[in-house]
């Protein structure tokens, strides 16, 4: 590694959600327009990429949740169906706007795109979205992290090594059963990282992962190389820092460069009468979003009609720019390094950055366009090197990373776990706390029992983890968003609380509905592979 090296982190994930009702729920209807925006554009992406033999890599995580979403069967048809009437209502549109050139070109436009999202996943990836990334991995364009089972912030739980353990073993199993090999590195949910997570981590063989950059400038020693190298921690593990300038660098070019990022305004669905909305609404809703958005700016004096070729052209000159800029950070920290004799022979300065799929598609269109062009200019360019986070290591020589120990410290809002524990939802933790002691004492004292008892003790597990999901406790803090509004979650965060105390009550009292629990099973079957044993003291 003898050139700047630059490396991406895909981190995808969505909390889980299920429905046996055969209408689109709120939920479900959220985690189908992130297929249509985000995951499909993506793999499209990767699949012309492979074509033009443009070389790209990139580090990847999948939650369990989200490759168990990926991997159902009944859910990714249910979402043709929700596509097949989003095709329907785009023939619709072309017929509305017959007698209008330009919104003609763009429903057009939007049809087409929607028609080629269903031929992808249906022609080409055979509806197996984690099959075609696995894929990805086995030809060398992309390195898996692994990640907590429910996306649960691990410091708040480093007291209680049941959790910790079950959280990191859970995600293993199912790792290793959608995609084979468990991963090198681990991606920490919010970046969560605390010193107490160094043996934990180092325990389970992991030879990485990625904390925010003042985690790294508050070490014990401080980082003497910033957040352009990585550093080892006491038990050898490798941290390396988030770079915090990246989605700064992108508002930037927004803010200075309004013309590179046109914002699409107004989603038809919420302009047009209901009745040129039919099939597309669910009961009882009002309105819904269609994906098609005609127009860009905020007030209707300061409306222009969307341009997909330029907004794209757009995107790559983003790309190119930013690309720009990342090298002249790299090349500063290169000069010092070298200066100051701190660089080590044989290395080079890194930037990482770490990013939720959601930027490529969902909160920015053009994301995927941006991404492409980014590997394209690095291809073009030749004076960056990409690589994975593993790659890197690989190549570093032997003893370069300063030993530290980084401090305490998140991605959330603030750096620390601040939406997490709050007036709004600090009374989920003395339940959750209770849970896990009771949890621990299920597994101990029914550790030989099978049939009926293990597979409510497997489901008591379920919900455990499921209620440590952070999806629902920042949901409930009314200061942020997040993609599931607080009554769900407040539904959810309750529901796992009480369905894991009816399991604990009725397998003290030896009676157990085997249709309530088959039920319930059906319910929350995102880790069909969970061990209640990994929930046991460690004697």
């Amino acid at each position: 590694m003898n050139k700047p090296c630059f490396s991406l982190i895909i981190v995808g994930h969505h909390p889980f959600v299920s429905s046996l009702d055969t209408e689109v729920s709120g939920e479900e209807q959220d985690f189908f327009e992130t297929l249509s925006e985000t995951w499909l554009p993506l793999a499209d992406l990767c699949l012309t990429l492979e074509e033009e033999g443009i070389p790209f890599r990139f580090g990847m995580v999948l939650s369990p949740s989200l490759s168990a979403m990926f991997k159902n069967a009944a859910l990714m048809e249910k979402y043709l169906l929700w596509l097949d009437k989003r095709i329907a209502f785009g023939e619709r549109e072309q017929q509305r706007n017959a007698n209008d050139h330009h919104l003609l070109s763009l429903a057009k436009w939007y049809y087409h795109k929607d028609c080629r999202r269903r031929t992808v996943l249906t022609d080409i990836l055979c509806l197996d979205l984690a099959g075609f990334f696995e894929g990805l991995y086995q030809r060398g364009h992309l390195e898996f992290l692994l990640t907590a089972a429910t996306n649960a912030f691990l410091p708040f739980y480093v007291s209680s090594g049941e959790v910790i353990r079950a959280q990191i073993e859970t995600a293993m199993i199912h790792h290793r059963k959608y995609f084979g090999k468990v991963p090198m590195g681990f991606w920490l949910p919010g970046m969560g990282w605390t010193p107490e997570l160094d043996t934990y981590l180092h325990n389970y063989n992991f030879a990485y992962t990625i904390a925010a950059a003042h985690g790294l400038a508050l070490g014990d020693p401080p980082a003497e190389r910033g957040s352009f190298f990585p550093v080892k921690t006491p038990s050898g593990l490798t941290v390396f820092a988030n770079d915090v300038t990246a989605p700064q660098d992108l508002e930037k070019l927004q803010t200075a460069r309004s013309g590179l990022f046109q914002c699409r305004r107004l989603d038809a669905g919420f302009e047009l009468p209901s009745r040129a909305l039919k099939d597309l609404l669910r009961p009882k809703s009002c309105r819904c979003s269609t994906g098609y958005r005609y127009w860009t700016g905020g007030s209707k004096k300061e409306q222009q009609p969307y341009d997909p070729q330029a907004a794209e052209a757009a995107a790559a000159e983003a790309a190119a720019l930013f690309l720009d800029q990342r090298f002249a950070k790299l090349e500063e920290a290169q000069m010092f390094m070298n200066e100051s004799g701190d660089l080590p022979e044989a290395a080079a300065p890194l930037c990482l950055w770490a990013f939720d799929a959601g930027v490529l598609g969902r909160s920015w269109y053009e994301g995927p366009a941006f991404l492409g062009a980014l590997f394209k200019e690095i291809d073009r360019r030749k004076n960056i090197q990409l690589c994975t986070p593993m790659e890197y290591l690989a190549a570093l020589p032997p003893g370069a990373p300063q030993r530290t120990t980084p401090g305490f410290s998140s991605s959330l809002e603030n750096g620390y776990g601040e939406p997490l524990l709050d007036a709004s939802n600090d009374w989920i933790y003395r339940h959750l706390f209770r849970s896990i002691q009771r949890m621990a004492e299920l597994t101990d004292r029914f550790a030989g029992d099978s049939g009926l008892k293990e597979r409510a003790l497997n489901q008591a597990g379920r919900e455990l983890l499921l209620a440590q999901s952070m999806d629902l406790s920042t949901a409930l803090n009314p200061q942020y968003q997040g993609r599931i509004n607080r009554a769900y979650a407040e539904k959810e965060l309750e529901g796992a609380l009480r369905n894991f105390t009816t399991i604990y009550e009725v397998l003290g009292s030896n009676h157990i509905s085997t249709e309530w629990l088959t039920t319930l099973e059906r319910r929350h079957n995102f880790l069909p592979c969970i061990n209640h044993h990994v929930f046991g003291k460690k004697k």
